[in-house]
């Protein structure tokens, strides 16, 4: 049978069908397939040569020298990167329109070109004129990177060929095209063609490749699956376009840990590195009801967040949940805990709760602060002692039982604590560093809220 003059290709895992389907039969997502036309393939019959066989190579000969990191001079970046860009690496950057991905890699290019470093931006969604009106306020030697407002490959490539820089940023990898492919840039052979390309280019060359990608909706990354597995890293940068505060994670990094995470706040200058998140969250508390503070971990650093809640009477079946910050199943978790073994029944009222300062929480430690923070708000109670300047601090992971169970570097969660004067620190059994200790949330309530309790109005 003829070959179809086009084929459907999923844009979320590169599946293809001759015909178009509403869901994608491998990874299940809707409205995925895209139309393209078939790659190319030889007409000749078998393999076009007989390969050598290879001699395997017991990783005890195997010869590892040290690589010598580029330090971008963004502590933050360099502290995700694992100590810097590794030079012939491709790092992909994602984050949503808006979130700051091009103020980030143009900063960082600036710094490496004032250290003496060879830099070249290639733009493919902006012009060179645009390019320098963001790089005028940046400073730092932003002027001094040059750039190349192409979206054909070819004329990208036969560039980095010629330049031989040792950092570039392309900004974005959906807007370069292939030329001897079908299918309008951004799509699954596109993406596929360009990050292969350009990984030959700079591996060949040891050129350190920044990809600025799209993020989709749901919030991941857009294009194939298999461009995460291409890059030797993969950087999300998260945050709210509303708000001042960016955070930066990495979520895959074969050259150092996922661990990490660095916090940036945007300002008319760029943006700027914070070093000492805690202390600005710290100085926002407040001491009304349904505040308390969460000694969380961005990865490795201890972090101090101020959680609010809510509670407001409904005339809505069902009320609402409202979340900002946390995963809204893990709200809901923690409400029917709170109903079911220590009494706080809020089934007809309206919750909201927030993280302050537009971070993200996505660890089990959180549970703690936002119980105390719903039953304060529906007790119309401060949390903690009424005569502190501050609310308390605590973390801790609910069970469904009601039991209070350990988490991760409590000592570290502790001493961050302490060093802003937020002791003692409401933790499960266990933590140790003179903490408050609580087997359950039903003694954690009672600590918390002291004394005489009434429902809020």
């Amino acid at each position: 049978m003829p070959r179809p003059a086009t084929i459907h290709v999923c844009s979320a895992c590169g599946h293809a069908e001759a015909k178009w389907h509403g869901q994608c039969p491998d990874c299940g997502g809707w409205n995925t397939l895209v139309e393209e036309r078939p790659p190319q393939r030889s007409s000749g019959r078998g393999p076009s040569r007989a390969a050598p066989a290879a001699r395997p190579v017991p990783l005890s000969e195997v010869r590892a020298p040290a690589v010598a990191r580029l330090a971008t001079g963004i502590g933050e970046l360099d502290r995700v990167l694992g100590g810097g860009l590794v030079p012939g690496s491709l790092v992909l950057l994602g984050g949503s329109p808006g979130i700051g991905k091009s103020t980030l890699t143009t900063m960082a290019l600036g710094r490496l070109a004032a250290a003496g470093r060879r830099t070249v931006y290639v733009s493919g969604e902006e012009s060179a004129a645009q390019v320098r009106l963001r790089a005028e306020r940046l400073g730092d030697g932003t002027l001094d990177v040059p750039v190349l407002a192409e979206t054909d490959l070819d004329a990208v490539l036969a560039t980095l060929e010629q330049e031989r820089p040792e950092v570039c940023v392309v900004d974005s990898v959906q807007t370069l095209h292939a030329s001897e492919l079908a299918g309008s840039p951004g799509s699954v052979g596109q993406v596929r063609e360009v990050a292969d390309r350009v990984a030959r280019v700079a591996r060949a060359h040891d050129v350190a490749v920044l990809l600025v990608g799209h993020v989709t909706k749901e919030g991941s990354l857009a294009g194939p699956r298999v461009l995460e597995h291409l890059v030797d890293a993969v950087l999300q940068f998260e945050g709210e376009r509303e708000r001042t505060y960016r955070t930066l994670r990495a979520l895959k990094n074969r050259f150092g840990a996922t661990a990490d995470a660095g916090v940036f706040e945007m300002r008319g200058e760029g943006l700027v590195e914070v070093a000492d998140a805690s202390a600005r969250f710290v100085e926002a508390a407040t001491r009304e009801p349904g505040s308390v503070v969460l000694a969380a971990m961005e990865g490795t650093r201890p972090l101090l967040v101020e959680v609010q809640a809510l509670v407001s009477p409904s005339e809505l079946v069902p009320p609402r949940r409202v979340v900002s910050g946390i995963d809204r199943n893990r709200l809901a978790l923690v409400l029917a805990v709170l109903a079911r073994h220590a009494g706080v029944a809020v089934g007809s009222a309206d919750v909201f709760v927030n993280v302050v300062g537009g971070l993200r929480v996505d660890e089990p430690g959180a549970d703690l602060a936002v119980a105390l923070a719903v039953a304060g708000a529906a007790r119309g109670r401060p949390v903690g002692d009424p005569a502190a300047r501050t609310p308390p601090a605590c973390f801790g992971e609910l069970g469904l039982t009601g039991e209070l169970r350990p988490v991760a570097h409590a000592e570290r969660r502790i001493a961050e604590a302490a060093r802003f004067g937020l002791a003692p620190v409401l933790a499960p059994e266990g933590a140790g560093g003179g903490a408050l200790a609580a087997s359950s949330l039903r003694d954690a309530l009672r600590a918390a809220l002291p004394g005489p309790q009434r429902a809020a109005a």
